[in-house]
């Protein structure tokens, strides 16, 4: 079927500013829990970039780019398929890891950060394409090659900025204005992804949705629990800090 019969995607508003809002504060927690990165050894450092990973990956990222999948309503059924879309959450907490891993690893520099950039970056457009072959739904999806290569390039500069700040940054103001900045950047390689993507239906009928996850409160949910979770390592993040700051006086 020609592309002009393309299914159409209406995204739904408040999916939209929930997959926004969690990107900020993933951003935002992954910022804060990024300062121990440089000046700490051994398990403390792994466990530091760990934690920053996942915040990044697993909040800023892969919970607003799934709930801004949630967020386009199409007149056919679609489902996710579980083992994909948890492997696209595995890879975009990697590949935050490995880019603050890199980035934060001895003396910064911009080799470093572009290195470290370009890996997480590719590690988030890797993980919008899987989360993307994960929709099982009676419609081929057909790429727009250079919408996809510009989505790729705006991860790639958001992962290098997001990179540079986690580094360079202290003081709350400074750390909000960039997990507002930073939100932006993510919800806009995700949108570009989804612009490059038309959706052609196929005869596969109603056995192609079979053995996903869907559910009408599902990006409500996805919203609520990686809120919780990143107001909690916050709020330790933030009493820690002050615990090592009074111990310093």
């Amino acid at each position: 079927m020609p592309l002009d019969h393309a299914i159409q995607c209406i995204h739904d508003p408040l999916l939209v500013i929930l997959s926004y809002v969690v990107s900020v504060l993933g951003s935002f927690t992954a910022l804060q829990l990024a300062i121990a990165i440089p000046n700490a050894s051994g398990p403390a450092r792994w466990r530091a970039v760990t934690a920053a990973g996942i915040a990044m990956g697993g909040g800023a990222i892969w919970a607003m780019h799934f709930i801004a999948m949630l967020a386009c309503r199409m007149n056919v059924e679609v489902t996710y398929d579980l083992p994909i879309t948890l492997g696209s959450a595995v890879v975009a907490v990697v590949s935050c890891m490995a880019g603050l891993g890199i980035a934060g690893t001895g003396v910064f520099n911009w080799g470093k950060l572009i290195i470290g950039g370009v890996l997480m970056g590719l590690g988030v457009t890797g993980m919008h394409y899987a989360g993307m072959a994960a929709m099982l739904m009676p419609a081929d999806t057909v790429y727009d090659s250079t919408l996809v290569m510009a989505s790729a390039a705006i991860a790639i500069v958001a992962s290098i900025v997001a990179l540079w700040l986690a580094f360079n940054l202290r003081g709350w103001g400074q750390m909000l204005g960039s997990a507002l900045v930073m939100g932006v950047a993510v919800c806009g390689m995700h949108y570009t992804g989804m612009l490059a993507a038309s959706f052609v239906p196929n005869q596969a009928g109603s056995a192609a949705t079979a053995g996903g996850v869907s559910g009408g409160y599902l990006g409500v949910g996805i919203f609520v629990v990686t809120t919780a979770l990143l107001a909690a390592v916050l709020t330790i993040s933030l009493l820690r800090q002050r615990q090592r700051a009074m111990v310093r006086i």
